[in-house]
């Protein structure tokens, strides 16, 4: 099973006449994701690989009852696109593009909200279930269907960590890059409870990176409801206080925010914490093996 998105996922993809847009519908295409429809204002009636172009989101959920979109638009554009989208009924809203104004996100959230939309990003990879439907730029070569399930604040170091669980025979229910923006969509302790209601994931895999307080309110929410084994992982281990490194939240600040401080939060919990990427499978593998006796 698969949290987010399966073979029945029913994609549009929001500025697909594009550069990014027209490459990577191809690719989600190819991959086997069920891509039925694009957007582009102005263009409709075209095909961009064999997917039909249409005006509107409106009228593009009408022609196919499509209830996914992914979002390839400039990011002055972007968040009116995810509203568009939210507002024709689409459910779940994966947002690539980067450089998204805080304020315009703000501003759509609460209508997100009211119309029960699902975001995953702005600023994000997108996500997979293996061997069932990729929405994103992930390469989708790397990823092998399992029961672990993943969530990251960091696009690259995402494919660096499922090479590693992958090389090491630990294939992935779903993988999730959830973005670095300071105001994003679904986050660790939305994506946490679904993983632990998700009867075939067995274990979860949390990346994380200095700055904020996101993690140390995941490690709390680990203690009080999910009874699965996580495993960790903190980037930005060796950054210099007050630098940006990456994403907007990733800068710490006035003592707060460090790699340190999270990795004691996680470890408080009972999560325990590779150091090095090398170091997460074998720690996974300890964890779910202990589970296992202990049962």
């Amino acid at each position: 099973m698969s949290i987010l998105v399966n073979k029945h996922t029913r994609l549009i993809v929001q500025g697909i006449t594009g550069r990014d847009g027209s490459f990577h519908a191809s690719k989600m295409k190819a991959y086997g994701t069920n891509v039925v429809g694009g957007v582009s204002p102005g263009k409709g009636g075209q095909q961009v690989d064999g997917i039909p172009v249409f005006n509107t989101v409106e009228d593009a959920v009408n022609a196919t009852g499509a209830d996914t979109s992914i979002i390839f638009v400039p990011a002055p554009l972007a968040a009116d696109a995810i509203l568009e989208a939210s507002e024709a009924g689409i459910k779940l809203v994966v947002a690539i593009s980067e450089g998204v104004p805080t304020l315009d996100m703000v501003r759509i959230t609460p209508f997100l909200k009211k119309n029960e939309t699902k975001l995953i990003g702005s600023n994000c990879p997108g996500l997979i279930s293996p061997d069932e439907s990729l929405v994103g730029i992930l390469p989708g070569n790397i990823f092998l269907k399992g029961n672990i399930g993943l969530m990251s604040r960091s696009g690259t170091l995402t494919y660096e960590m499922v090479h590693q669980l992958t090389t090491s025979g630990l294939g992935q229910s779903t993988c999730v890059g959830i973005g670095g923006d300071p105001v994003a969509g679904l986050y660790y302790q939305e994506l946490l409870q679904m993983f632990q209601d998700d009867p075939e994931t067995a274990a979860i895999v949390l990346i994380g990176e200095i700055g904020g307080d996101a993690e140390e309110r995941a490690a709390a929410y680990i203690k009080a409801h999910i009874t699965k084994p996580v495993v960790a992982f903190i980037a930005g281990q060796t950054a210099p206080p007050g630098k940006r490194m990456g994403h907007a939240g990733a800068i710490i600040s006035s003592g707060s925010g460090t790699a340190e401080e999270k990795i004691i939060a996680f470890e408080k919990v009972g999560v325990p914490v590779a150091r090095t990427p090398g170091e997460l499978p074998e720690l996974l593998k300890k964890l779910m093996q202990n589970v296992l006796t202990v049962n």
